[in-house]
């Protein structure tokens, strides 16, 4: 594979002419530009990203593939109000863990158009982990280290993601120090900026490596807890 030089701006074009023309003739069309200005760079990246990641997680899967670490771009059109058939951007994941790739905390990098979301976490609680994350909120030591974490990364300016509850599961005390904690259903930290110059170039890289390493704290908490529950 050829040297990642960044994301070309076709990359942006080619979402926004999506945007325009969400259909399958269109995409048909067109899949060429998506192979070329989509897909290719994000497989670079991913490469690239994956050896500079395994510095700070040494576990993390990188895979270069779609349905690995890269996004298929057909969207799941069956329980949602939204039918158009293609997601008008390109998603990343990078995980570490025993499980399977959607039940372990992991890395996440997100382009479209106008914006870049970047985070890590774990976005939905498999069953198994949110019993395993509900007793370690309320455990003395891993409840006040996650406590610990969550302070860190919120003061770097993320913002915690993953709550759906309004009301404190059933027999958990909602007067507990960390009761909050408790509304969540996955957990995980991000922020949304707009499109840097960075993108096309491989300085994308670095910046997002510097976004990826100020959510460690929380990405190794839930490891540890994946870890533990395995």
């Amino acid at each position: 594979m050829a040297t990642f030089e960044g994301f070309d701006k076709r990359t942006l074009k080619f979402f926004r002419e999506l945007n325009k023309h969400n259909n399958k003739p269109w995409f048909t069309e067109h899949k060429g530009e998506y192979e070329r200005y989509v897909l290719a760079p994000a497989q670079g990246f991913v490469t690239a990203m994956g050896a500079k990641l395994a510095t700070i997680a040494p576990g993390v899967q990188a895979i270069p593939k779609i349905n690995k670490s890269i996004f298929r771009i057909y969207r799941d059109t069956r329980f949602s109000k939204d039918k158009t058939p293609y997601k008008p951007y390109v998603s990343m994941l990078f995980w570490e863990g025993p499980l399977k790739k959607d039940e372990n905390s992991a890395f996440y990098f997100h382009v479209e158009p106008e914006a870049i979301w970047i985070g890590g976490g774990i976005w939905m609680f498999s069953k198994r982990i949110l019993e395993a994350y509900r007793q370690a909120v309320l455990h003395p030591v891993h409840g006040d280290a996650l406590a610990d974490a969550i302070k860190r990364v919120r003061r770097r300016g993320y913002e915690l993601g993953g709550q759906r509850r309004k009301r404190v599961p059933h027999g958990f005390d909602p007067a507990h120090p960390r009761a909050e904690l408790l509304l969540y259903d996955g957990l995980y930290a991000g922020t949304q900026t707009a499109v840097p110059d960075e993108l096309f170039s491989p300085k994308i890289v670095d910046w997002a490596f510097r976004h990826f390493k100020k959510t460690l704290e929380l990405h190794q908490w839930l490891t540890a807890l994946v870890e533990r529950t395995a």
